[in-house]
């Protein structure tokens, strides 16, 4: 059972924090790549801060690295006795130990979108990156554009919280000055309703967490409401080739610039060749010349990150030079087709993508790169997605010449649906083999990945485990 999103808003939280000073500012999951973000700011900021997870990683121990205590149990004792507030996702059970000790003693507790929603108002330009798919590559490519941009002077130092790792931010988060806030915004049970853009990012919207959304509608309602954060002032940067981002886009009273393929794209991409490795498109803005982009990608949806974010810099005051050489220097965000080595001479990646349109989009782009066989071994994430879009799984894997399944990453949920890897398996056809847990998967890539294969391990659970068993 999830816990809801509080609500507080800035102010409120901003009155809590004050009376928090000197007492302890707790982080519940404190080891998930946004909350390790958040912890950390906090800590910068001036605060005590401690937090627990379940074991350890690279990232809390970059938190006690940093003079944050971490605790790898829950106990209601790892708050102390001077805890000023508790920071916790809505992944939380309520009743986990230190999240039900807070509600008893009534320690403030704040949801982590309600928390980023309040430490964004310290900021002139708020740069919020939505979308069901592409949120953590676009986040990282504004992260290079404006971080490349601030090394010559053109911005500031601009401060960046992201959903996952990237290189020259040397983490998931990067601390700057006050002028340029560019952050993730998370869809899932409303979080992103919690948050005070000024930019408004739609990349995309479809069927997704389905434990939550119920329907399309409501998820364009959603969508709507987060792009009308920005009020009459702001700017809603939507995709003009989605047509659910374009109806939710279409009930914002603000200013409104497209992206997309289409001719009536404010910013268009043209010349597209993805058969090259770096990728080439030309930008044009309402009809006219605008920008030549090479950059390190793979596939259309990467063109797409790429204009979105491009809109982003220039609402900020960049220039088409600026964004040009920023995406050049574009490295990959963490856990985003990432290279990680060979063996038996195929190329492994690491990919998040768990959504059938991710699956598809990522496969179609390592299609264009790949030498040999396309191999993807694939983690299926929580039973009611893997479930409702189980049609759509059957064709995702279209591009590739073989899929090896482990069995679903629960997370938070229960089997109530019937649905298991190999029922998927079977699906997907018979190019897909159940390998069963990690060390099956593992052992299953060993012996089938031959020289010029590419093989991409992808999911949002706990398959990246595989690459220590593989050895890279």
């Amino acid at each position: 059972m999830s816990t809801p999103n509080t609500h507080f808003g800035a102010e409120a939280i901003r009155n809590i924090m004050n009376n928090s000073r000197g007492k302890k500012i707790f982080f519940l999951g404190a080891g998930g790549i946004m909350m390790s973000s958040l912890a950390l700011l906090t800590k910068r900021a001036g605060y005590e801060v401690g937090g627990s997870d379940r074991s350890k990683s690279a990232l809390t121990e970059k938190l006690e690295a940093a003079g944050i205590e971490m605790f790898y149990t829950h106990a209601a004792e790892n708050l102390g006795e001077n805890c000023g507030a508790v920071i916790y996702t809505v992944a939380v059970s309520p009743d986990n130990p230190e999240y039900a000790r807070a509600q008893n003693e009534g320690i403030p507790c704040i949801s982590r979108a309600d928390y980023l929603g309040y430490i964004m108002t310290e900021y002139k330009n708020r740069v919020g990156i939505a979308g069901m798919h592409g949120k953590s590559s676009c986040t990282s490519m504004c992260a290079e554009i404006f971080l490349s941009a601030a090394k010559k002077g053109s911005v500031s130092q601009p401060t960046i919280v992201s959903g996952a790792t990237y290189a020259s931010m040397g983490g998931a988060y990067y601390l700057g000055e006050q002028d340029n806030f560019i952050f993730e915004a998370c869809e899932y049970m409303d979080s992103f309703l919690d948050f005070n853009p000024t930019v408004a990012v739609l990349l995309n919207a479809e069927m997704e967490h389905v434990d939550y959304f119920k329907s399309i509608e409501q998820i364009r309602d959603s969508f709507s409401r987060y792009a009308s954060l920005v009020g009459q002032q702001g700017t809603v940067i939507y995709n003009i080739d989605d047509e659910n981002t374009v109806i939710s886009a279409s009930k914002v009273n603000a200013n409104k610039v497209s992206f997309g393929l289409s001719e009536s794209a404010d910013f268009r991409a043209v010349n597209v060749d993805l058969d090259l490795f770096p990728i080439e498109f030309d930008i044009l803005y309402k009809s006219e010349f605008f920008a030549h982009i090479k950059m390190n990608a793979f596939g259309l949806h990467s063109v797409y990150n790429a204009l979105a974010a491009t809109a982003a810099s220039v609402a900020c005051g960049l220039s088409a030079e600026d964004i040009a050489c920023g995406l050049a220097d574009f490295k990959g965000a963490g856990r985003r087709m990432e290279y990680k080595g060979e063996i038996n001479g195929a190329l492994i990646y690491d990919d998040y993508g768990h959504h059938p349109t991710e699956v598809s989009a990522t496969l179609a782009g390592a299609k264009k790169a790949c030498r040999g066989r396309l191999i993807c071994a694939f983690q299926p994430h929580t039973y009611s997605r893997t479930a409702a879009l189980a049609e759509q799984f059957a064709t995702a894997f279209g591009e590739a010449d073989k899929v090896i399944l482990t069995d679903i990453y629960a997370a938070r949920e229960d089997n109530v649906y019937g649905i298991s890897s190999e029922k998927l398996a079977k699906i997907i056809g018979d190019k897909a083999i159940y390998g069963g847990d990690l060390d099956g998967v593992a052992r299953i890539i060993k012996k089938i990945a031959q020289k010029d294969d590419m093989v991409i391990v992808m999911g949002a659970g706990d398959i990246f485990k595989v690459f220590g068993k593989l050895g890279l």
